[in-house]
């Protein structure tokens, strides 16, 4: 069986494992790792085996597919020298960092028919993939993604780099157009939103309402939908989903009428379902669920929430 030769260019906390998994996939050969440290790429690349490059252009003509694991500001040129060279890759989330530069790179993409994957890693989490079967036309959604400090992701916005993920499979499950945002947030101990709120009103009537922090004493990551005749809480960390919904002939349950059920997924490996989706789309030269437009609207509403909250920043500051 011919392995199919990528490359992973970034070798920072989640670009090492980028490196990890696709080492230990049987149809994939991990040509190398580049980064501009050249230290942390060759740390990187001894451990899975492969080469170390300092200068990503050198994986250009070695390699078929490629995982952009870079900060945010530095995707749209790496990716277009990628996809100019008919390299499909995948993009960490944020795709890019205006709608300018996605709309170029999807163009790219488009003429030379090539794949972009953008990593909404929460796409893959089993809670995820269930929740498509259950929820039908939720008409309330709230939602809390709640992370103690870390340096990394601090060069964007909390909007961009956590709530972005809620954001992503909000539209996924409403599955209609926004109609208005309203959103706030502040800077706490970065010079980006540290902590942000938005309550989005959707076409169909339905709303959400979506909070995101990056400084907070606990993890969490859960969300509540509420449509006609049930009520469901996903908790993405634990991989758990609650049902509250009609049944006429349960009389025993804490609620008259009302049947409970609790579904618990076995802990899997979302990263690696990730990327074995890539492989496999670039294998196939498949459309893969998370393509380059997908990634655009995200961001695209991502940006329109942070454009609220300047514009609420400011209109604080005359006032």
């Amino acid at each position: 069986m011919k392995k199919m030769r990528v490359g992973v260019v970034g070798a920072g906390y989640l670009g090492k494992f980028h490196a990890e998994k696709y080492s230990q996939m049987d149809d994939v050969e991990l040509v190398g790792v580049a980064d501009i440290d050249e230290q942390q790429a060759t740390k990187v690349a001894k451990n899975v085996n492969a080469k170390a490059y300092k200068n990503y252009h050198d994986l250009i003509g070695k390699v078929e597919a490629v995982s952009i694991v870079v900060p945010t500001h530095a995707h749209f040129s790496i990716s277009k020298d990628f996809l100019e060279n008919d390299i499909d890759v995948l993009i960490e989330k944020p795709v890019t960092t205006t709608l300018e530069q996605a709309d170029e790179l999807i163009r790219i993409s488009e003429t030379r028919g090539l794949i972009i994957q953008v990593g909404h890693l929460e796409r893959f989490n089993p809670a995820v993939l269930a929740l498509k079967k259950i929820v039908g036309n939720p008409r309330f959604i709230e939602s809390h993604r709640l992370s103690t400090f870390k340096e990394r992701g601090t060069d964007v916005s909390v909007v961009l780099d956590l709530m972005i993920h809620d954001i992503d499979i909000i539209s996924s499950l409403v599955k209609s157009e926004i109609k208005n945002i309203h959103a706030a947030g502040t800077a706490i101990i970065t010079d980006q939103v540290d902590i942000a709120n938005t309550r989005m009103e959707f076409e169909n009537g339905c709303v959400a309402n979506v909070t995101a922090s990056r400084i907070s004493t606990k993890n969490e990551r859960k969300t509540r939908l509420f449509q006609r005749d049930a009520y469901i809480s996903v908790d993405f960390a634990n991989h758990e989903i609650s049902i509250i919904s009609k049944n006429s002939e349960e009389q025993n349950s804490i609620i008259p009428g009302m049947e409970i059920k609790n579904l618990c997924f076995t802990k899997g490996d979302a990263l690696r379902d990730e990327l074995a989706a890539f492989v496999k789309a670039v294998k196939m030269r498949e459309e893969p669920d998370v393509t380059g437009q997908v990634g655009r609207n995200a961001l695209k509403v991502a940006l329109s929430i942070m454009e609220q909250i300047e514009y609420s920043k400011k209109h604080l500051i005359d006032r």
